[in-house]
């Protein structure tokens, strides 16, 4: 395979046919018999190596009911893994990103039921895109009156005005732009967007000092963010975020 596991593992696997497994484990996810032994006071019947994973498969009796384990990778390149096991004849689900842990995984179950999870962290530095092709977002928020939304929006919320007409102004913080635009019939309603930000708490407390209309204080989610929600005089919203491990 050329996506490799990257973390040791160390398991002892109850199984009720090695062969079966061994035949699985290596003919689906790339791992090799060795010589078994039982240095850690377990009479192992075959053990399985992939790099720095280690398997080691005991005979389940019979009558013996043991719940699935739950087995973690961590891997070099998640889609690739993925795609290679399901050329191999696995049955793997699809990558999905899981924000509580910060990592992209996918999951598949050997012949016993044990359940495998193959995952790659987010913060991959060394993986750059050719050619990206969506570079920022630009959010339009509907106002009716875009001259004092734009006053607002410079004087509670920080923004700075990049440019300004009668139906239009261009709003724009750091990285961070949007427009403000006339309501009509055709741009009805009120808007809203999330923006990341450095520090919560740090933000909260000087929009806290200029009035603004802050709907609750920071909070720190389970998937990974710590965010506050504000609202400007015409009702549009804007969540800032601040990403966390």
């Amino acid at each position: 395979m050329n996506a490799k596991i990257t973390a040791p593992v160390m398991r002892f696997l109850s199984v009720r046919d090695v062969n079966r497994s061994v035949e699985f484990y290596s003919e689906v996810l790339g791992f090799e018999e060795k010589t078994s032994g039982d240095e850690y006071g377990v009479d192992a019947t075959k053990e399985l190596v992939c790099g720095p994973a280690r398997l080691q498969l005991i005979k389940r009796k019979d009558d013996d009911h043991e719940a699935p384990s739950i087995l973690f990778f961590e891997t070099s390149d998640v889609s690739a893994h993925q795609k290679e096991i399901a050329d191999r004849g696995g049955k793997p689900t699809k990558p999905e990103k899981v924000n509580w842990i910060k990592m992209e995984m996918f999951e598949l179950r050997d012949p016993d039921g044990h359940i495998l999870w193959f995952g790659q962290s987010y913060n991959q530095p060394g993986i750059v895109i050719d050619h990206p092709m969506l570079e920022q977002t630009l959010p339009h928020m509907p106002v009716d009156d875009v001259a004092a939304a734009i006053a607002y929006y410079r004087d509670v919320f920080g923004f700075q005005v990049n440019y300004a007409q009668d139906d239009l102004g261009v709003m724009y913080r750091d990285k961070a732009t949007f427009l403000l635009i006339q309501r009509t019939p055709k741009h009805t309603g009120i808007g809203s967007f999330s923006v990341y930000i450095a520090d919560a708490d740090i933000l909260h407390a000087e929009l806290l000092g200029k009035k603004a209309n802050i709907e609750a204080p920071p909070v720190s989610r389970p998937w990974g963010l710590r965010d506050f929600t504000v609202t400007d005089p015409e009702g549009n919203r804007i969540t800032f975020a601040q990403p966390f491990e």
